[in-house]
């Protein structure tokens, strides 16, 4: 789709939801909310945190209990998540969607949890997943919205699906007015548009100009962003000069040449990571977050579509054990790291801070780091593998070519894979136990970006003691090349 690439990934968003579809104009600011964390912090303290930035609505990637309660009661709004892989039961077995229905949205509705959307999977059209839920999607989301109607919330609870804006193209150009569904799915999709069409429910999209970037270094990088973008496109006297407005319109074009041009659109995820990818950083994601917030915010919408935009910004936490198949920026996405610390300078204007507000009442574990010995030599046969097997068991996405920890040295890398191994698992003793390499140390070995990080304390993390395992030699080949270039390129 040449500039206009967009792919999503699975997590955590953030939402901007000034149009509150079938009830009316609703200012206020929403949240998705993800647990792919080996310590997140408690439901509470979230919700805490939510409330004190002023945000109104949540979205959730799946029904987590202990979450729906911590909400009940809250005045915040929700969209519970069904994920991909229930599909199958679901849209199998009409018993199954009404069972799912009563445990996880009529339940909690009747216990003050304030639900307004059912999201059914996650990207389930997305190109790389070769046709999986294809046969699933649409009778697992008929099935839901059959045991909302039996269940008598249907008027309240909306279906939806997020789709990734790789189910339409604009034939090889630039033009949004070129746009309509990718071929191999257009059928389903504008069937599954109809469904929702018939029961007043939205079209909910994941838009990434990250990804354009990140997919393409000839991608102008200018036009990924809501300002300063020398070169706009001109379709038909319509001007676009961002990717994200043509993007989005590209999807308005799709809608409109086959019946449903005015079916609302929900961005469901649209945001830029901090790491793991040299056009991954916070000032990037600072100018990005703040372009977005002030283009939703004028209320003028995108040139095919005027007035109130429902976006969601992804995300809210860093979430440490997410896959980092996309890439290793795949962890950083967050507007606060993973101990609800925020990364940059954001104004929501929904408090009278012009900026976000970390979580309150954060415990951490002691000040103490594991890091390569002094007495060590770079040329130990066992440090290549050490490192490989922490990297595989904690988070390393920090280390490499243009990310926050990319200028550290050869000891400073293996230190850093020692510590995040470390702290994932609660500080044992033996998860700094690394064969003649490791020693611990009160002295903080963070230097200029470059964080080494404490673990918080977790009530929701007691499976980290099962963690800290033996440290056998792991058989991680594609690690182990990275663990080589990153160790050894800097000697």
């Amino acid at each position: 789709m040449g500039l206009l690439k967009g792919v999503g990934f699975r997590g955590l968003s953030i939402a901007f939801l000034f149009l509150n579809l079938g009830v009316g104009l609703v200012v206020g600011i929403g949240v998705n909310w993800g647990t792919q964390l080996t310590h997140p912090l408690p439901p509470a303290t979230i919700v805490k945190m939510l409330k004190d930035n002023g945000i109104q609505k949540v979205k959730l990637f799946d029904a987590d209990s202990d979450i729906l309660n911590a909400l009940s009661k809250s005045g915040i709004q929700v969209m519970v998540g069904i994920p991909n892989e229930m599909l199958y039961s679901l849209a199998n077995s009409k018993q199954a969607a009404e069972k799912w229905v009563s445990k996880n949205v009529s339940l909690h509705v009747s216990n003050g949890v304030d639900i307004r959307y059912a999201a059914v999977g996650n990207e389930p059209l997305l190109s790389t997943y070769n046709g999986t839920y294809i046969p699933t999607i649409f009778p697992a989301l008929q099935n839901i919205q059959s045991a909302l109607i039996k269940a008598g919330v249907s008027n309240q609870v909306k279906v939806t699906i997020p789709l990734n804006a790789d189910i339409y193209d604009s034939s090889g150009s630039d033009l949004p007015s070129n746009g309509d569904f990718r071929p191999d799915t257009k059928d389903l999709v504008v069937e599954i548009v109809k469904f929702l069409s018939d029961n007043g429910a939205a079209f909910t999209v994941n838009i990434y100009p990250f990804i354009s970037l990140y997919n393409d270094p000839s991608f102008p990088a200018d036009y990924a962003f809501f300002n300063g973008y020398s070169s706009p496109i001109n379709d038909n006297g319509r001007i676009y000069n961002n990717v994200f407005d043509a993007n989005h319109d590209t999807l308005v074009w799709a809608l409109q040449k086959n019946g449903f041009g005015n079916l609302s659109i929900i961005v469901g995820e649209i945001g830029w990571p901090t790491d793991g990818d040299r056009n991954a950083n916070l000032l990037y994601a600072q100018r990005f977050n703040q372009g977005v917030m002030s283009h939703i915010k004028d209320n003028t919408g995108t040139p095919m579509r005027s007035g109130p935009v429902d976006a969601y910004l992804f995300s809210l936490i860093d979430e440490d054990a997410k896959s980092i198949q996309p890439g290793n920026f795949e962890r950083h996405w967050g507007l606060f790291y993973y101990d609800g610390t925020p990364k940059y300078q954001l104004s929501l204007g929904t408090t009278s801070s012009n900026g976000l507000i970390a979580a309150s009442g954060v415990q951490y574990l002691e000040k103490k780091w594991c890091v390569m010995s002094p007495s060590a030599s770079l040329d130990d046969p066992e440090v290549a593998l050490s490192v490989s097997y922490a990297c595989s068991n904690a988070d390393c996405t920090s280390l490499g070519y243009g990310t926050s920890c990319g200028d550290l040295d050869a000891r400073g890398n293996i230190s850093y894979a020692f510590n995040s191994y470390y702290q994932i698992n609660d500080q044992l003793g033996t998860a700094c136990k690394f064969p003649n390499l490791s020693t611990t140390t009160t002295s903080d070995p963070s230097t200029g970006n470059c964080k080494f990080r404490i673990m918080i304390q977790s009530s929701y993390s007691s499976s980290a003691n099962s963690r800290a395992g033996s440290l056998e030699k792991p058989n991680y080949l594609g690690l182990v090349v990275f663990v080589f270039m990153f160790l050894y390129t800097v000697l």
